[in-house]
């Protein structure tokens, strides 16, 4: 199988090569070479041999000027590329989750008029349970959505789900509020999400450390994760349990940044970061690597490497030690003056 490339009056005949992987797996050699010509603004055609993924999808295109050259396409076009059917798709279904919601008002207007519900705590077992109570849930709101998202970076599925579900209360006039910690602002998905909401009402903030997940709409019902595989959660319609988890997610948000704003870490003595700090304390509390991982965010490997730069700064030969020169190393104190 063979296709032409042209640059100026050039054409060239090349073979198709297999090098199967979508755009989003993009492979080890793909990520070097295609970073190699952003920075340099161009890469020698006979470079990209390992990576012919490049040319396929396409990321770089012949350079007019000299055909044993090619440069790269800008990030943000080969994003928007991509992203102009996946978000044609977003609004289609959009448009069915508001004609459903507007199907349905009258029947929920009929049920808001019946007896209340005696159920304070209901428990939920299997996601697709819980997702449908949410979904109901999200078609009644009609002010609020505080939701709290622990963990790192989220992926493109996860996104595009939190998107369209989103989209469909912003349509109607509701408000949500957001916490995510620190680590997503190292996504680029999170950042053009977060863009993409920006024209309706929702204010997204990030912490460092975060609360189990969480969802409250408009104050009413609220929905928490009871076991680790997120198989099983509860629902929550009790009116003191529901504006208790209200006050803690104000009081998580007045501490949290707007996702726009750079986040200001406190200077820490001898050049420790604010992710090694806390990532100190709770290894004076006890928690295992993993559990510091989760707790923050992060993946196990990055947690670990923050802990081996901890070491070297405090002079630690052992995990034993490292534990005793932070309890005397005075870095925790600015978190005891809080």
């Amino acid at each position: 199988m063979f296709r032409t490339l042209r640059g100026g009056d050039l054409t060239e005949s090349i073979s198709k090569p297999t090098h199967p992987h979508a755009v989003t797996d993009l492979c080890e050699d793909g990520r070097r070479l295609y970073a190699s010509a952003l920075r340099s603004g161009r890469i020698a055609r006979s470079e990209i041999s390992a990576a012919p993924c490049l040319m396929e999808f396409p990321l770089l295109h012949p350079d007019p000027d000299d055909p044993d050259w090619l440069r790269p396409v800008p990030p943000s076009a080969a994003l928007a590329q991509r992203l102009n059917p996946v978000e044609r798709e977003i609004r289609d279904k959009r448009h069915f989750a508001v004609a459903l919601t507007d199907a349905f008002e009258p029947f929920m207007a009929i049920a808001a008029q019946g007896p209340p519900s005696t159920h304070a705590i209901t428990v939920l077992e299997g996601k697709s349970r819980i997702n449908a109570a949410i979904d109901v849930s999200t078609a009644a709101c009609r002010t609020e959505v505080l939701t709290v998202q622990p963990g790192g970076v989220r992926s493109a599925d996860a996104l595009e789900q939190g998107l369209e579900r989103g989209r469909t209360v912003v349509d109607r006039g509701v408000s949500i509020r957001t916490l995510y910690q620190h680590t997503v602002r190292h996504g680029q998905g999170t950042l053009a999400y977060a863009e993409r909401l920006a024209e309706g009402k929702v204010e997204i903030r990030t912490l460092e450390e975060l609360v189990e997940r969480l969802i409250i709409f408009d104050r009413t019902v609220a929905y928490i994760p009871a076991r680790s595989d997120r198989e099983l959660a509860l629902e929550l319609r009790h009116p003191a349990l529901v504006d208790y988890l209200a006050q803690v997610f104000e009081q998580l948000w007045r501490r949290a940044t707007p996702l726009t704003e750079q986040v200001a870490y406190e200077p820490t003595p001898d050049g420790i970061s604010g992710v090694q700090r806390s990532i100190a304390r709770l290894l004076i509390e006890g928690y295992v690597d993993e559990a510091i991982a989760r707790r923050l965010g992060m993946n196990v490997r990055t947690c670990r490497a923050h802990i081996a730069k901890l070491a070297t700064t405090l002079g630690s030969g052992s995990r034993a030690q490292l534990g005793y020169l932070i309890a005397h190393s005075g870095i925790l104190d600015q978190d005891q003056e809080r």
